[in-house]
């Protein structure tokens, strides 16, 4: 993966947690990604710093979420995805 990407998936990941804690004003604790003193703007840092951090980030998120803290979300056959992006 190149480091353009990494940096993309790094700023998608902070997206995604603001977007989950903003719909339900839950905080996500990220003390071991906020540790690494690295965000996705700081373009002078290598790849692998840049890695570590989408994988600590995503962990935190997951754990987040496997701890009960996440919406249901219920999946029916015939759900398109054009149908659930219309619904955000």
């Amino acid at each position: 993966m190149q480091k353009e990407e990494l940096l993309h998936l790094h700023m998608l990941l902070i997206h995604v947690k603001k977007y989950y804690e903003n719909i339900t004003s839950e905080v996500i604790f990220t003390d071991r990604y906020d540790s690494l003193s690295i965000s996705p703007v700081h373009i002078h840092k290598n790849k692998i710093l840049h890695k570590r951090a989408i994988l600590t980030l995503g962990e935190e998120i997951v754990h987040h979420l496997r701890l009960g803290h996440g919406p249901v979300v219920e999946y029916r056959a015939d759900t398109t995805p054009e149908s659930v992006a219309v619904q955000h």
